[in-house]
C-alpha cells in the first residue's frame, strides 16, 4: 500500500506502508479505517507495558528547554501524530516523567488530544474494548515537582510519588486528581509504580517518557514492548550539549545486555514505524 492517505467518509488518515509483520501477534478488532491505516492489524497481550518514542537518524529524542520538541523531532510528521494516538486509544492509562510533563504544559495524553481527525475512530475502538473514553494519565514524580495547573489535573490524572511529595502536593490539586504515595523514599521503585497502577486495573501500560523514565523502567526489566519512530532528521549534539537518547540514567552495555526483536515495520514517506519485542535485561558473562 503506497497511497498516501485513505479517504472514508468520516475522515482522512494517513496511510503507513506495510513493510514487516512478525506471525502470531495479538489482534484487536479495529474499526476497518484504523487497520486500513495502520498498515495492518494491532492489538496486545495482557498485561503489557509497551513504549513510544520517536527519535532523530542520530538517536536524540528531546531537545531540553524546546517545548513540544518531539513534534520537531518527528518533523510534524501526521503519520507520527496517529500512531501516537493509536497506541493511546489502546491504553488503560499512558505513563509520563515530570520533566515530560514540564515540557508539555497543554498536552493530555489522550488519543484524540493526538490526532483529532481520528478520534470518532478512537472512541469506537475504546467502547469496542469497553475501555473508558480516555485512558487515565499516571505521572512519576517522587519529589511531587508538578504543576498543580496543568490540565491534566483537572481531567484526573494521577501523581505516583513519595511520602513527601505527596505533603508537597496536599491540598494544590483539582479536586479531580489523586495522589498515589509508594513509600518514603523519593527515588521511586518503578515496579511499585507499575503494581499500583494495575492495582486500579491498568492492564495495557503506554509510557510516552521521558528518556529517565524509560531507563528506570527498562532497567527493571519492565518493558515488554517499544514502538519507535525514526525521523529522517539529523539533530546534532555539542561536546557539552544534553541532548538525551532513547534511554538516559543507566548504562547497560558492555555488563549488561538488553536486546529487541523487530515484530512490525512500517514506512510513511522517509518516516519508519518499528516495533520490537523487549527483553530483559541480562549480565554478561567475563570472558
Amino acid at each position: 500500500m503506497s497511497s498516501a492517505t485513505v479517504t472514508h467518509t468520516r475522515t482522512t488518515l494517513p496511510v503507513l506502508e506495510h513493510l514487516y509483520e512478525s506471525q502470531g501477534l495479538p489482534e484487536f478488532d479495529l474499526p476497518s479505517e484504523l487497520a486500513e491505516a495502520y498498515g495492518g492489524p494491532l492489538g496486545f497481550s495482557e498485561p503489557r507495558l509497551y513504549a513510544n518514542f520517536v527519535a532523530s537518524l542520530d538517536g536524540v529524542v528531546a531537545l531540553p528547554g524546546q517545548r513540544h520538541s518531539s513534534r520537531l523531532i518527528s518533523e510534524h510528521s501526521t503519520a507520527d501524530r496517529f500512531v501516537m494516538g493509536l497506541l493511546r486509544a489502546c491504553a488503560d492509562a499512558v505513563l509520563i516523567g515530570a520533566d515530560t510533563m514540564r515540557d508539555s504544559p497543554g498536552t493530555l495524553w489522550t488519543a484524540d488530544h493526538a490526532y483529532p481527525p481520528a478520534a470518532a475512530l478512537f472512541d469506537e475502538l475504546r467502547h469496542a474494548r469497553k475501555r473508558p473514553r480516555q485512558p487515565a494519565v499516571a505521572v512519576l514524580s517522587g519529589h511531587g515537582t508538578v504543576d498543580p495547573r496543568h490540565p491534566a489535573f483537572e481531567e484526573g490524572a494521577l501523581v505516583l510519588t513519595s511520602e513527601t511529595g505527596a505533603a508537597r502536593l496536599r491540598d494544590r490539586l483539582p479536586q479531580a486528581a489523586k495522589i498515589l504515595t509508594l513509600g518514603p523514599d523519593a527515588s521511586l521503585d518503578p515496579a511499585a509504580a507499575l503494581d499500583a497502577l494495575r492495582s486500579r486495573g491498568h492492564r495495557l501500560i503506554l509510557c510516552e517518557g521521558g528518556p529517565r523514565t524509560l531507563g528506570a523502567l527498562v532497567a527493571a526489566g519492565l518493558v515488554d514492548e517499544l514502538f519507535l519512530t525514526t525521523s529522517p532528521l539529523v539533530a546534532g549534539r555539542t561536546e557539552n550539549g544534553s541532548r538525551p537518547a532513547l534511554v538516559e540514567g543507566i548504562e547497560l552495555l558492555p555488563a549488561t545486555t538488553v536486546g529487541c526483536e523487530l515484530l512490525t515495520l512500517r514506512r510513511a514517506g522517509s518516516h519508519l514505524f518499528s516495533r520490537y519485542r523487549v527483553s530483559r535485561p541480562k549480565r554478561r558473562v567475563a570472558s
